[in-house]
């Protein structure tokens, strides 16, 4: 058989076996989050949220909720070049809002099993 007469049957068995993998991710929710960003974002989330009384005033000042603060920590721009290694504590990380929430930023220090948001700087 020629490469021309192999190149179909090829093209049509990685067609069906595409289909069959997204079928099944699909359904088990699975999610492909390998970039840097993505997984500090992900494992910001798993974790209980601690808010300063800054962060807290700061929310009231502005009319914000706690909801922004779970838009900013899924869909947010780590700074990953400034994080800051702590003692007691693992990193802190400062995390840039995305589209309606672009001015603000949040700083956090992320511990083992809890975040503690420390401050919330709007621009």
């Amino acid at each position: 058989m020629t490469f021309k007469q192999r190149l179909p049957y090829f093209l049509g068995g990685l067609t069906i076996g595409i289909i069959i993998v997204t079928f099944i991710f699909n359904k088990k929710n699975t999610t492909f989050e390998y970039g840097p960003n993505a997984r500090v974002l992900k494992n910001l989330r798993t974790k209980e949220r601690i808010i300063s009384k800054e962060a807290i005033s700061t929310l009231s000042f502005y009319n914000l909720d706690t909801a922004a603060i779970s838009k900013i920590l899924t869909y947010g721009d780590v700074d990953l070049l400034n994080k800051v290694k702590l003692d007691t504590c693992l990193y802190q990380y400062t995390i840039q809002g995305k589209q309606e929430l672009e001015n603000v930023s949040i700083t956090i220090k992320n511990c083992d099993s809890t975040i503690y948001i420390e401050k919330i700087i709007l621009k």
